[in-house]
């Protein structure tokens, strides 16, 4: 059980992906990071050398993300994409896994998509993290997903991008930290508002959370602890 309002902080990716962000606007977000002391910041590719520039004296961690948001890129350019990122300066890379292929039930291709990012992360000292979008899935193809996810070598499954049709719920997030069984961590993505929401993720089994109002979270168990 976590209390402590640093404790949680430190499991948030500060997440900023609209497509029509602004150098202002991830200058702040590094900046939040940094005063708050949230795990990563969490960008498109573009932005990452940017933000290495502005975190390279903190302890924040830069994430990406790969083949953002459909998922339906080629192996090849999610290799390049997950590459180049890392030579900017990511440490961590959240990619989409192949929906469709998942909902084919083609999970030999899928695995084979998420083990060929596995091994640039692995062989670059990085995180990875896959992106099921739970929301266009089945309940066995969830777990299925978690099984291939776990072979294939991810850190982390996470459930949303936040850009479809739902985001995280409490459900899936046990229900994919019970099919891991400790073999990977589980991230929470999509939706999550509030300190309620943060904690109820965090107590049903989320290792990390992304989201766009890691300040709002943080500020409002600030006020809460003061009365």
């Amino acid at each position: 059980m976590i209390n402590n309002i640093s404790e949680i902080a430190s499991l948030i990716d500060h997440t900023l992906l609209r497509q029509n962000t602004t150098r202002k606007q991830i200058r702040q977000l590094c900046e939040d990071a940094v005063k708050y002391g949230f795990a990563t910041v969490c960008v498109n590719p573009f932005w990452v050398s940017y933000c290495a520039e502005n975190l390279a004296e903190s302890r924040v961690k830069i994430c990406s993300v790969v083949g953002f948001p459909l998922g339906a890129t080629p192996s090849e350019v999610k290799a390049f994409e997950a590459e180049l990122c890392i030579r900017n300066g990511a440490h961590e890379i959240d990619m989409v896994m192949n929906i469709g292929s998942a909902k084919d039930s083609d999970w030999k291709y899928v695995e084979s998509d998420i083990s060929t990012i596995a091994k640039i992360a692995r062989d670059n000292k990085a995180i990875l993290k896959v992106i099921f979008e739970n929301c266009l899935l089945e309940k066995d193809e969830i777990l299925k997903a978690c099984e291939v996810a776990v072979s294939a070598g991810a850190h982390f499954v996470k459930t949303s991008t936040g850009f479809s049709s739902g985001g995280a719920t409490l459900e899936d997030v046990k229900l994919m930290y019970e099919a891991v069984k400790g073999k990977c961590l589980v991230k929470a993505a999509g939706g999550i508002r509030n300190a309620s929401d943060a904690e109820n993720m965090i107590k049903n089994g989320a290792s990390r959370l992304g989201t766009s109002s890691g300040v709002a979270i943080v500020n409002e168990m600030k006020t809460k602890e003061t009365y």
